[in-house]
């Protein structure tokens, strides 16, 4: 089904924007590398040329480097993007021991760690690029109630913590809506009537429409005692069924492009992009597994960008742009 030009699709790309090292290593806490800042600014002038509006979701190693600030500095010029913040736990101060697999993950601190930690990047953000950030998302993806009433508290008014169809051991996303919502603070995954914080999920799903039907079944093959037939395998290679990411590094474009024709068709208003810009350097941290990663994940962007603009009207959006143009549309709809 082609959707009319005169109904644009928000399309947004957001982009963690952090440290790069290797992560078969230790986490890195004082002396983080972040090298891949410096191609930055190209990547967003080709960015710029096809009419996306990034959000970079900035951590405190980028935030609190000079080189990597002042290069940021640059792109806030441009006035087409938005700085938003990105917490990692592991190289964000304060400091209250060595990073473990475990405490990587904010929904895993005590409130007070999460707490001084978010104040501290809050304010190296406004410091460096004299800006409030006003969307966030949590390293390592998660939110809880904890975190998300310390974001509302801290003046955030966008979240995009939540990874739909996702969990691990130490949290998960798995019931929360896959479309921009309304969270209840002391229930994030679900809906409620507050109004200070929007959450906007990125675009996860599959190639047949029913998401959470298709999803259980997805996990149930994953995990003993289903996991020995090798289902998701052999429906990935057959085309039967595949999980896609609107995401560069995990997705081909084709699949890309699959899974906004599946969205677009069940009328989703928006199209969320997202990567990491340590993928975009050639090294171990590198979830592409490639060389050429930066002319890998410009093309890939522009092929689906480019695809979709011929068929429909894409209306480029930073995460706070595109949190306002969402609740607006929802107001309209329920008047």
């Amino acid at each position: 089904m082609q959707q009319s030009k005169s109904k644009p699709i928000i399309f947004i790309l957001s982009i963690d924007t952090e440290e790069e090292w290797d992560w078969s290593g230790a986490f890195p806490q004082h002396n983080a590398d972040v090298n891949n800042v410096a191609l930055l600014p190209s990547f967003h002038k080709h960015l710029a040329a096809l009419g996306l509006r990034p959000t970079y979701l900035v951590d405190y190693a980028v935030a609190d480097c000079p080189t990597a600030a002042s290069t940021m500095r640059e792109i806030i010029a441009k006035e087409n993007c938005e700085i938003g913040a990105h917490l990692h736990p592991w190289c964000n101060p304060p400091y209250f021991g060595p990073a473990t697999d475990e405490s990587s993950h904010v929904v895993n601190l005590p409130k007070e760690h999460v707490s001084q930690k978010l104040n501290v990047l809050m304010q190296r953000i406004e410091e460096q690029f004299s800006i409030k950030a006003k969307s966030f998302r949590t390293g390592r993806w998660g939110i809880d109630s904890t975190v998300i009433k310390l974001l509302a508290e801290a003046g955030i008014t966008v979240d995009s913590s939540v990874y739909p169809f996702y969990s691990n051991d130490y949290f998960s996303c798995i019931g929360a809506p896959s479309l921009p919502y309304w969270p209840d603070l002391a229930s994030p995954l679900e809906t409620s009537s507050q109004r200070d914080l929007f959450e906007l999920p990125v675009t996860v799903g599959f190639n047949r429409p029913n998401f959470s039907m298709w999803n259980d079944i997805h996990s149930k093959f994953a995990t003993p005692p289903y996991s020995w037939t090798r289902f998701n395998g052999i429906a990935w290679h057959t085309n039967f069924l595949r999980k896609q990411y609107l995401c560069p590094e995990l997705s081909a474009p084709k699949d890309m492009l699959s899974l906004c024709e599946t969205v677009i068709n069940k009328d989703y208003p928006v199209l969320h992009m997202y990567m990491h810009s340590s993928s975009l350097l050639d090294n171990n941290n590198s979830l592409l597994g490639n060389r050429n990663a930066y002319e890998f994940i410009c093309e890939s962007i522009s092929e689906v960008v480019k695809t979709l603009s011929e068929k429909y009207a894409l209306d480029f959006c930073t995460l706070s742009e595109a949190a306002i143009k969402l609740q607006q549309q929802t107001e309209q709809e329920n008047t």
